[in-house]
């Protein structure tokens, strides 16, 4: 073979090991939406939800190839959507929160707060779960006329998200994300290191040692037992009994990290900053980076057996290739 062909056999098969390990890959869309897309949500493998800047809310219903944009009535940033069956569906945007009952055909605005309860401040909500079909939870912070965090914010439906009370929860760190396990074993992660946690389906909250001052970002949890969180400064952390002990795990990796997602028992990703996609297969012990082809941030990922996307700054859409 001539050298100039070696040297491009040679680079073109650099290219292909770069995106491919062991037949895995990821592969970028075109950009869906001009700001940041923050959160993803797919309810089966055909039909999903992204979402971010700018009250942007885009549905497939071919498996990504296709996405149909939904009007808002809101320009705020969308922070996360999130269905807890194929009809019925939430997503919270600044201070607002917005629920369907039809798969995501049609989105109504609901009041979560009081015209008096933050008179001189402004509630942001970033996260929302329900235990069940009546019992949920949104989580955020309050801000106050600087924009700067002046306490922790749990609201707290038992009606199915028709009328919300506030919870007192033993910090005033922002919160970031929440999880659910059943109808009475939540986690909330938060800035500095919080994880707070509760078995009773919200009504009480207690502080759980995370060993890390860094902000945690995101939490997932397998079962009441086997939980993961990630955040900042390549910070990975998991527990094997729910939460009252946390082992951080060392990877080569100190990026922030801003999402953790298991498929099954066994496999899971973390997705962050710089384009960073990690792979683990088993349990969460080791972490592999994957080649995702890209260098923007990645802010949202949904991962299933079968099936998994991830979306970052810029519009960015990525699948995964399996």
């Amino acid at each position: 073979m001539p050298a100039k062909n070696y040297r491009l056999f040679a680079l073109l098969s650099f290219i292909v090991l770069s995106v491919s390990v062991h037949g895995q890959a990821w592969r970028a869309h075109s950009p869906a939406a001009k700001g940041d897309l923050v959160a993803i949500h797919f309810t089966s493998a055909s039909r999903g939800f992204i979402a971010g800047d700018g009250g942007y809310l885009a549905s497939t219903a071919d498996g990504g190839r296709t996405w149909r944009q939904h009007p808002l009535s809101t320009t705020e940033d969308i922070n996360e959507i999130y269905f807890r069956n194929d009809e019925n569906g939430y997503l919270v945007a600044g201070r607002k929160l917005f629920i369907t009952s039809d798969g995501g055909n049609s989105w109504l605005e609901t009041n979560i707060f009081r015209a008096l309860d933050f008179r001189n401040s402004t509630p942001i909500l970033l996260s929302i779960r329900f235990a069940d079909r009546r019992r949920g939870l949104a989580v955020g912070s309050v801000l106050n006329a600087k924009g700067n965090v002046i306490d922790s914010l749990v609201m707290r439906t038992v009606d199915g998200g028709v009328t919300w009370q506030r919870v007192i929860v033993p910090s005033k760190a922002e919160l970031f994300h929440l999880d659910f396990d059943g109808s009475s074993h939540g986690w909330i992660v938060g800035d500095k290191g919080l994880i707070i946690a509760t078995t009773d389906g919200g009504d009480t909250w207690n502080v759980q040692r995370s060993g890390t001052t860094n902000a945690l970002y995101n939490v997932d949890f397998r079962d009441e037992d086997e939980g993961y969180a990630v955040g900042e400064q390549g910070t990975i952390l998991r527990t094997e009994n729910g939460g009252r002990s946390w082992e951080q795990v060392r990877s080569a990796f100190p990026g922030t990290f801003m999402r953790v997602d298991f498929a099954d028992d066994k496999n899971g990703m973390i997705v962050g900053h710089r384009g960073v996609i990690l792979r683990s297969s088993d349990k969460g012990r080791t972490w592999v980076k994957m080649e995702s082809g890209t260098t923007r941030n990645l802010y949202g990922l949904h991962i299933e057996k079968k099936y998994g996307f991830a979306v970052g700054a810029g519009g960015l859409l990525v699948e995964y290739l399996r």
